[in-house]
């Protein structure tokens, strides 16, 4: 099988015209893998501390022309790259596949995610508006304008190997800044692909060659990218740790961090919930992914009228989950992407059941003829109270279950973790909808209703708050996170007065 998935990703990697550079003897290198059955597929080589340091002067160089394009022509280069995704969805989505274990489904959607941040950010190229203010001295007119800031660093995650870097770059690119782009060590491959479908698109546009360019290496490597202040942005996405790691080292130096951390995501489960409706977008944003999205659900919080009910129909769908090989048709389930993933998510168990939970459904490991893949089966688990392992983030397939009495118990319920990334309410009532919404109620940066919390849209700024890192990305005016402001004082008239009506004559 491991052949069988290599050939494909030889195919798809030709099809989007990446080269595998050649692993060299004594060189630093990484190895691609596939979670599907555990076994690696190619070597590649990595980029050693001068290759970065010379990728950065290049960047730099580079940034120095870009700024100067009218921003519209920028956005032509990022059309070019959405027609060019189009063409190689089919590709870049098998790589997602092999390399992540995602289901067809969804690296096809995350790879229309990417499609779909190009179209908005060609929109963008011709909205980088700033805003005229009325000044309070005759004759003079107060106005910001917007700038590129520099080289942006994209660190991103396994979890989304290609989508989560195009919401970074292709509004990075459009707002006049040069990328360097260190993906995930665990996705060598998709990164190469989404790179030499991007190179194609700046050369068919006569962009500077070097405006992105990609480094693919070990962790340690990328604090060069950290702790550079030729690095004007750097955008990590990852987990609390990383985040707690990168912020501070960027603030010292006095760059910007856009930081996607963590995510401990809850619904509530109103007593008026459409069941089935609440059903459905739990199950999917629990299992989807084998729980390894930032966003999936982690915490149901159900009214005690209706708590055992929904349990109960947790418990039977997931039993009922496909677990098995994301290429095999009918598969809602693949593999947690390593050993060390099933491990934190047997150890979660132990440590809930410590706690004073119960594995109703799920959580043991699912053999399909692959001893060196981890395939586990999604897990609810019943608790009686708010514990110490359902605070942390287990990034594995678990949903703990909780039940409530009030509505602000819910609510405190909800908020109370150290993170604040996304969360929802599934209710009929308008008020308990729109208290949820309210300053009163969720405290994460995305907060939904009738939907579970996977699945945000490009249209909306994504991120989150507390040790979420309070980052943002993608949609509405995040791109203000890849510029910098100035404001603007223009003097028309053939006086001088002074603001605040200081006389200093």
């Amino acid at each position: 099988m491991t052949d069988d998935l290599r050939t494909l990703a030889d195919r798809a990697l030709a099809a989007c015209g990446a080269v595998l550079p050649e692993a060299t003897d004594g060189g630093p290198r990484l190895q691609a893998r596939t979670p599907i059955t555990g076994a690696g597929l190619v070597d590649v080589r990595a980029a050693s501390r001068q290759d970065v340091d010379d990728v950065l002067s290049r960047a730099q160089t580079a940034f120095g022309e870009w700024r100067a394009v009218p921003a519209p022509r920028r956005g032509a280069l990022v059309k070019e790259y959405g027609r060019l995704l189009e063409q190689h969805k089919d590709d870049l989505a098998t790589l997602v596949t092999i390399e992540v274990g995602k289901i067809p489904a969804e690296a096809l959607g995350e790879i229309q995610e990417m499609i779909d941040i190009c179209d908005f950010a060609v929109g963008l190229s011709r909205q980088l508006d700033g805003r005229t203010m009325p000044s309070e001295r005759p004759g003079h007119r107060l106005m910001e304008t917007w700038h590129p800031r520099g080289v942006v660093a994209v660190i991103s995650a396994f979890n989304f190997p290609a989508a989560v870097w195009a919401w970074n770059t292709a509004v990075a690119l459009v707002c006049g800044n040069s990328v360097v782009w260190k993906p995930s060590e665990l996705t060598p491959l998709t990164s190469l692909a989404c790179s030499a479908i991007l190179d194609r698109a700046i050369a068919a546009c006569g962009a500077p060659s070097d405006v992105h360019q990609l480094v693919l290496s070990e962790r340690d490597t990328a604090a060069a990218l950290i702790d550079s202040p030729m690095v004007a942005v750097v955008s990590a996405t990852g987990s609390e740790r990383m985040g707690a790691d990168v912020g501070p080292r960027v603030a010292a130096r006095f760059g910007h961090a856009i930081l996607e951390l963590g995510g401990n995501n809850a619904a509530i489960v109103a007593p008026s919930a459409d069941l089935e409706l609440a059903v459905r977008g739990i199950v999917f944003a629990a299992a989807g992914t084998a729980g390894q999205r930032c966003t999936s659900l982690r915490r149901v919080i159900a009214h005690e009228s209706v708590a055992d009910e929904l349990v109960h129909r947790l418990a039977e769908v997931f039993r009922r989950l496909r677990v098995a090989n994301p290429l095999e048709e009918g598969t809602l389930v693949g593999p947690l992407i390593s050993e060390s993933a099933f491990t934190a998510m047997q150890e979660a168990l132990a440590a809930a059941e410590r706690e004073g939970g119960k594995v109703v459904a799920g959580g043991e490991r699912h053999h399909v003829g692959t001893p060196d893949a981890y395939y586990a089966r999604p897990a609810v688990v019943r608790m009686p109270a708010q514990t110490d392992i359902v605070r942390r983030e287990t990034f594995a397939p678990i949903v703990y279950a909780m039940a409530y009495t009030e509505l602000d118990q819910a609510i405190a319920l909800q908020n109370g973790v150290p993170q604040g990334l996304s969360s929802s309410i599934f209710t009929l009532d308008q008020r308990e909808a729109e208290v949820f919404m309210s300053s009163a109620g969720s405290d994460c940066g995305i907060v939904n209703v009738n939907i579970g919390t996977s699945g945000a849209e490009i249209g909306g700024a994504f991120g989150g708050e507390k040790s979420t890192g309070g980052g943002r990305e993608s949609g509405s005016d995040a791109w203000r996170g890849y510029m910098r402001r100035a404001t603007n004082t223009i003097n028309y008239s053939d006086e001088l007065p002074l603001a605040q009506g200081v006389n200093f004559a």
